[in-house]
């Protein structure tokens, strides 16, 4: 077992994922959690990483707790532990992992908030006159790809079979079919498309790659012009799929269009769908 730092971890750990192509969101998130984590450690002099129990852990979550942070969140934040145990596992630094010992806490996962035909109709219209944003809209509305997928969208990624979907993280490639609406708002993007060597799909007007963050902040933008109350980017895809167990898709198809990897993820939209049509395999425009 080697006696490591560690502040000097938490770095490694941060390369790590950047070294296995982890999504940037990802490598903040667990960055920040982990940061937290070490800065708490060191406020009880615990410097390094064979130093800390199950009971430091613990007493970390308990702080946050205090502090306003819902399970949800601690969950979130024992995750990233875990999984920054098992890097220093596998890099010998630990030979035990006390993140496995800390339970999670219980919660409730919040009804997917799915948007009603008048409201993504609203946010169309609000966003009409902006191909770029309007294209960003369409794409997720009607193909359900997460946004972090459409960020990573390349020129190369149109294929006339669909929309490839490169692997991401632990989420296989797939071929996610275009319908109508959604290739006719891409391709009046394209046509007013700056001229740039960056091959991603969605650019800034200086040519750079347009971030998923700043992709956020838009479409938030054109919720409120909307005026669609407490609503997120995430529902575009919670209401493709809603959408579409609704009219009969196979939970199966469903599943492997949205890149879901458990199909009891799609099947707790069930719950949400009411008066399901038979199953059927035709995918409709919402």
């Amino acid at each position: 077992m080697n006696l490591t730092k560690l502040r000097d971890a938490h770095q490694q750990f941060t390369s790590f994922l950047r070294g296995n192509k982890r999504s940037q969101s990802t490598i903040v998130a667990y960055g920040k959690d982990i940061e937290q984590l070490v800065t708490f450690l060191e406020e009880l002099q615990k410097h390094h990483v064979h130093e800390v129990t199950k009971e430091d852990i613990e007493s970390f979550l308990a702080k946050l707790t205090d502090k306003g942070y819902t399970p949800k969140s601690i969950s979130r934040k024992i995750n990233s532990t875990r999984t920054f145990y098992r890097f220093l596992k596998v890099n010998e630094y630990v030979t035990d992992d006390p993140s496995l010992l800390v339970a999670h806490p219980e919660y409730e996962l919040a009804a997917p908030r799915i948007l009603t035909p008048m409201e993504y109709r609203a946010l169309r219209d609000a966003a009409r006159n902006d191909a770029r944003m309007f294209a960003i809209i369409e794409l997720l509305l009607q193909t359900g790809i997460r946004i972090g997928e459409l960020a990573n969208l390349r020129m190369d990624d149109v294929l006339t079979e669909g929309l490839r979907i490169r692997a991401m993280e632990k989420h296989e490639e797939r071929i996610v079919p275009v319908n109508a609406s959604a290739k006719a708002a891409l391709e009046k993007y394209l046509k007013v498309r700056p001229h740039v060597t960056e091959d991603k799909i969605f650019v800034t007007k200086s040519g750079r790659p347009f971030l998923i963050r700043n992709i956020r902040t838009a479409i938030e933008r054109y919720f409120r012009l909307a005026e669609i109350k407490s609503a997120k980017v995430n529902d575009l895809r919670h209401t493709f799929i809603a959408h579409h167990m609704k009219h009969g898709v196979s939970l199966i198809m469903l599943s492997k269009l949205v890149g879901h990897k458990r199909l009891s993820t799609t099947q707790r939209y069930l719950q949400y769908v009411k008066d399901r049509a038979k199953e059927n395999t035709n995918l409709t425009e919402l």
